[in-house]
């Protein structure tokens, strides 16, 4: 591993909030589409695994647009972390600081949980083509592919922590959308995550 790598993990264990859960959900997430990227690539690159090409194909083409993203995020959860701390250092000695403090309190707290949800969706995603995949991949990367499952479905986990944590103090239609949304994500991941799991113990003879 390279410094760069250690630097992050370095910036992660420091005392500074930034990045947190829901940046690690998200690298997490880009974990998770490496190795499900290369499980496709060693599937696609196989005679003997024609019957996953495509969907191996589809995979790649996916987790290289999935692996930008899930960077994005994870940088964009701290800068909306630190948007919420700005809120909560505004002014409120007149009427008028604290109605405007609470209306920017409100809506970085909105944003900060947005994003940890297009995680969770985008960990979703991953896990449906993972679901696909796992019927016809190298079978001699079906425990890689395991290791994706598991991984973007901890990145869900994860990422629907810091939505609820942070939907917890405010009420409202668009909270009880982000609730939903959150909530079929967490479901529907499972869902898909038990299914690989089933899928590759079979193939795997476990």
């Amino acid at each position: 591993m390279n410094e760069g790598y250690n630097e992050v993990l370095r910036s992660i264990g420091s005392s500074d909030p930034t990045p947190g859960g829901g940046s690690v959900a998200a690298l997490s997430l880009a974990h998770a589409h490496s190795l499900a990227m290369m499980v496709a690539r060693l599937t696609e690159g196989k005679k003997k695994w024609a019957e996953g090409h495509e969907v191996a194909q589809s995979v790649i083409s996916e987790s290289q647009v999935g692996i930008a993203e899930a960077m994005r995020l994870a940088e964009i959860d701290a800068e909306a972390f630190d948007s919420v701390m700005v809120a909560y250092r505004l002014p409120r000695d007149t009427e008028d600081q604290k109605t405007e403090r609470t209306k920017s309190i409100r809506d970085a707290t909105i944003g900060a949980a947005e994003v940890p949800l297009a995680t969770a969706s985008g960990a979703r995603k991953l896990l449906s083509s993972l679901e696909k995949l796992c019927v016809s991949c190298n079978a001699n990367a079906l425990t890689d592919l395991a290791s994706a499952s598991e991984l973007s479905l901890s990145a869900v986990k994860m990422a629907a922590m810091n939505v609820r944590i942070n939907l917890e103090f405010i009420e409202g239609d668009d909270v009880d959308r982000l609730a939903s949304q959150i909530s079929e994500v967490v479901h529907k991941s499972t869902a898909s995550a038990e299914a690989i799991t089933l899928k590759v113990n079979e193939r795997l003879g476990w």
